[in-house]
């Protein structure tokens, strides 16, 4: 085989959904009542197959069936949401609840929780078995449409929103997702503000903020940081924004999983970061709401938030 040329100039492969834009350099605007902070809780509520497939650990991974670390991000669902759910109504807060679609069948008394709190349906695959771009593009449109049509017939919401199990995308993702009616994603981690993102249909998906740092299990699962510690990471992330949303509008996600957070000494920590919130809310000083509700105030400014939808 020839040898092939080597040019050490050439530019490196690019996405091409949006282009490069300093955060410093975007014009101005607000959230509702002119708050400059927009905060969410993103309450990833997950299903995994019992003796296969992907799935975050506590100990060791035995070989399937791993019942140590099945059971334990099982607790989840049925302690751990529900200790969730009470912190979140005694402050008041709403949520994201994202959302595997087999727990319409493991446990839809969870699901319907979560709908009557009036909280955000956000999908997020049927499994966390599974990843997405394991998935030839055919399989992953039906994946993303069988997920929307699931959560309109049983709860009565089209999803706006997509967070892949894993963040997990092929190359066609953000065009598969925009074809299936979705606005926005919470799969990219690139930015502070909502970005707009080109599809091959020449439809807007929305990237909204989503945290891989103010995230709980690549920080305590991961990184081994102890709940006392995750909840004053919480706090500092939130005060260190509002004196850096004073330039700009920004966005900040909380992303939160039951088996972790819902752990009872982990839980007392995390009701001190969300008393924290709280307190900042009643004051004014910002949003708290939705990723869909961010998603829906950028989509409606005029011009757009950003100017770089492009062709």
């Amino acid at each position: 085989m020839p040898e092939r040329s080597f040019d050490p100039l050439m530019p490196v492969p690019h996405h091409g959904r949006f282009d490069y834009q300093a955060i410093n350099g975007r014009r101005d605007y607000a959230w509702p009542n002119g708050a400059r902070l927009a905060v969410y809780l993103g309450f990833n509520l997950e299903h995994f197959a019992f003796g296969e497939g992907l799935g975050a650990n506590i100990g060791p991974a035995h070989p399937h069936p791993d019942v140590l670390n099945y059971s334990w991000r099982e607790y989840g669902n049925r302690v751990g949401a529900w200790r969730c759910l009470e912190l979140f109504d005694s402050l008041g807060l709403p949520a994201a609840t994202l959302l595997n679609t087999a727990l319409y069948d493991h446990c839809p008394e969870l699901v319907a929780a979560c709908v009557a709190r009036g909280d955000e349906l956000v999908g997020h695959g049927h499994s966390n078995s599974i990843r997405q771009a394991d998935l030839s593009q055919a399989d992953e449109a039906a994946l993303l449409a069988a997920c929307r049509d699931r959560m309109e017939a049983q709860s009565g919401v089209q999803p706006a929103g997509w967070l892949s199990p894993w963040i997990s995308e092929s190359h066609a993702t953000p065009d598969l997702l925009a074809e299936a009616g979705y606005r926005y994603t919470l799969n990219w981690a690139h930015d502070d503000q909502p970005v707009p993102m080109r599809t091959r249909s020449g439809a807007t998906l929305w990237s909204v903020p989503y945290p891989q740092e103010l995230n709980d299990i690549p920080m305590i699962i991961a990184r081994q940081m102890d709940a006392k510690d995750f909840a004053q990471m919480v706090i500092d992330n939130t005060d260190e924004m509002l004196l850096q949303s004073r330039a700009q509008p920004l966005v900040m996600g909380l992303a939160l999983h039951p088996y972790i957070v819902g752990q009872p000494y982990r839980l007392r920590h995390l009701r001190r970061a969300l008393e924290h919130l709280g307190r900042l809310r009643d004051a004014g000083q910002l949003w708290f709401t939705t990723p869909g509700a961010i998603c829906g105030h950028v989509a409606a400014l005029q011009p757009p938030a950003q100017d770089a939808v492009a062709s």
